[in-house]
Protein backbone atom coordinates (compact mmCIF):
# COMPACT_ATOMS: atom_id res chain seq x y z
CA UNK A 1 0.00 0.00 0.00
CA UNK A 2 1.44 3.58 -0.67
CA UNK A 3 0.03 6.51 0.94
CA UNK A 4 1.35 10.24 -0.32
CA UNK A 5 1.34 12.99 2.43
CA UNK A 6 2.18 16.60 1.77
CA UNK A 7 3.87 17.57 4.53
CA UNK A 8 4.74 21.26 5.92
CA UNK A 9 7.72 23.03 7.71
CA UNK A 10 10.49 20.77 5.66
CA UNK A 11 13.44 22.67 4.91
CA UNK A 12 17.02 20.98 4.76
CA UNK A 13 18.41 17.56 4.84
CA UNK A 14 18.33 16.99 8.48
CA UNK A 15 14.18 17.40 8.23
CA UNK A 16 14.73 14.08 5.19
CA UNK A 17 16.30 12.23 8.16
CA UNK A 18 14.51 13.00 10.94
CA UNK A 19 11.44 12.49 8.94
CA UNK A 20 12.71 9.19 7.73
CA UNK A 21 13.79 8.36 11.29
CA UNK A 22 10.56 8.29 12.96
CA UNK A 23 8.12 6.81 9.96
CA UNK A 24 11.14 4.09 9.84
CA UNK A 25 10.55 2.87 13.65
CA UNK A 26 7.23 2.15 12.33
CA UNK A 27 6.68 -1.93 12.49
CA UNK A 28 5.33 -2.98 8.38
CA UNK A 29 6.97 0.18 6.51
CA UNK A 30 9.18 -0.62 3.96
CA UNK A 31 9.69 2.51 1.69
CA UNK A 32 10.02 6.25 2.56
CA UNK A 33 10.53 8.67 0.07
CA UNK A 34 10.96 12.30 1.05
CA UNK A 35 10.65 14.64 -1.32
CA UNK A 36 12.18 18.43 0.30
CA UNK A 37 11.38 20.11 -3.49
CA UNK A 38 7.91 19.43 -3.64
CA UNK A 39 7.03 18.89 0.11
CA UNK A 40 5.62 15.72 -0.27
CA UNK A 41 6.48 12.28 1.86
CA UNK A 42 5.43 9.04 -0.04
CA UNK A 43 5.44 6.25 2.39
CA UNK A 44 5.25 2.20 1.31
CA UNK A 45 3.69 0.17 3.90
CA UNK A 46 1.78 -2.98 5.03
CA UNK A 47 0.27 -3.69 8.09
CA UNK A 48 0.73 -3.62 11.05
CA UNK A 49 1.48 0.17 9.74
CA UNK A 50 -1.54 2.49 9.16
CA UNK A 51 -1.56 5.77 7.58
CA UNK A 52 -2.64 7.27 10.86
CA UNK A 53 0.17 5.91 12.55
CA UNK A 54 3.10 7.28 9.93
CA UNK A 55 0.59 10.41 10.24
CA UNK A 56 1.21 10.55 14.02
CA UNK A 57 5.00 9.76 13.63
CA UNK A 58 5.32 13.14 10.95
CA UNK A 59 3.45 15.01 13.80
CA UNK A 60 5.70 13.64 16.58
CA UNK A 61 9.03 14.55 14.34
CA UNK A 62 7.72 18.20 14.40
CA UNK A 63 6.09 18.46 10.85
CA UNK A 64 2.28 19.60 9.98
CA UNK A 65 0.53 16.97 7.53
CA UNK A 66 -1.19 19.84 5.74
CA UNK A 67 -3.42 16.71 3.26
CA UNK A 68 -3.16 13.30 2.35
CA UNK A 69 -4.39 11.06 -0.47
CA UNK A 70 -3.21 7.61 -1.85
Amino acid sequence: MYITLSVGGMNCGKCVDKIEKFVGEIEGVSLIDVDLKNAQVKVEFNPPATQELITEAILDAGFEVNAHHS
